[in-house]
């Protein structure tokens, strides 16, 4: 497949130019290369040594995470940004990253998937960016304890439980990764519950002050969704290739 036809649906389909996220997210192509063909992908959460170096070895022809090279800003090209950025260039592999674009897509979004995995019935948006819908609720009914369980079969690790709602849950929210600051919003809307990867220590006053069950699954392993789906929509799409980098960070 055409390496410029896939970027190019890649930015329409995630809708890059159109989703507002942080200023160091920088969506999008972030690494060029010389190459004109892409016959595999290699997909991972974040942009990391280990995971630019196993894309390389796996004879990759592109690199898509969702964390991509910048998040610490405009600095100079030394340390591990070099050693990151001469590894891809050497191998002379391209970098793709969908931060926002990522996480709200309705079809391949990490809110979007996770929730639907889970057995959610998405009823509509939760949270905003700018103006730009971040996360999901919808509708399961569902023991909180079975809940807790089955986000644990999902993430293959132990979530933890605030338990400040009820205990039999009929709405859920939604929004992956570091969003647990939206529990006070998610309890103000009036869920059940509400699940995300990490937050901070008041989060749990949030909850059990709030009335709402609150399921911390971890950062990383929340956010292995979307790029994974992302992925089977490109094989199915153009009939390319892929394989997951898992490199979890316990966090």
């Amino acid at each position: 497949m055409d390496f410029r036809s896939v970027v190019t649906y890649l930015d329409d389909y995630l809708r890059v130019s159109q989703v507002p996220d942080y200023p160091n997210a920088l969506n999008g192509l972030q690494v060029d290369s010389g190459r004109a063909e892409i016959r595999r992908i290699a997909v991972a959460v974040d942009a990391a040594q280990h995971t630019i170096d196993a894309a390389i070895q796996g004879g990759a022809d592109l690199l898509i995470v969702h964390h991509g090279l910048f998040w610490d800003g405009n600095r100079t090209i030394t340390g591990r940004r070099y050693r990151r950025l001469k590894a891809l260039m050497d191998a002379d592999l391209p970098l793709y990253a969908a931060h926002l674009p990522l996480d709200v897509h309705p079809e391949v979004g990490n809110n979007a998937v996770l929730a639907r995995a889970l057995g959610v019935e998405i009823r509509g948006p939760f949270g905003d960016y700018k103006g730009s819908p971040v996360g999901v609720w919808g509708a399961l009914e569902i023991r909180r304890e079975a809940l807790c369980a089955r986000l644990d079969a999902l993430l293959g690790g132990r979530v933890k439980l605030v338990a400040g709602g009820p205990e039999l849950i009929r709405t859920v929210a939604v929004i992956t990764g570091g969003a647990g600051g939206e529990t006070a919003a998610a309890a103000a809307a009036g869920y059940d519950a509400y699940v995300s990867g990490e937050g901070a220590h008041h989060n749990f006053f949030d909850a059990e002050e709030g009335g709402i069950n609150l399921l911390l699954g971890g950062h990383y392993a929340t956010e292995t969704f979307g790029v994974r789906a992302l992925a089977e929509h490109l094989e199915q799409k153009f009939g390319i290739e892929w394989t997951f980098i898992d490199h979890p960070t316990g966090l």
